[in-house]
């Protein structure tokens, strides 16, 4: 049981690596982006969750029609 505890182990920690800043240059391109277009993913977030009722701690008033 050990042995499985210390390969998982390991087998996660191997996959941290840290980004020297000579290679953020490269992340930071638009197309490396989740999403293309932030203001409209930020607008449909915001949508949902007014809608869905579920957005907590970021004091937002959920209206129903989005428009909070």
């Amino acid at each position: 049981m050990k042995v499985i505890v210390l390969l998982s182990l390991l087998v996660s920690l191997s996959a941290c690596n840290t980004v020297h800043p000579w290679k953020r240059g490269i992340l930071a391109k638009p197309e490396m982006a989740w999403t293309v277009d932030i203001q409209g993913a930020a607008l449909s977030n915001h949508v949902y969750f007014s809608k869905e009722g579920s957005t907590g701690g970021v004091q937002s008033a959920g209206g129903g029609c989005g428009c909070n």
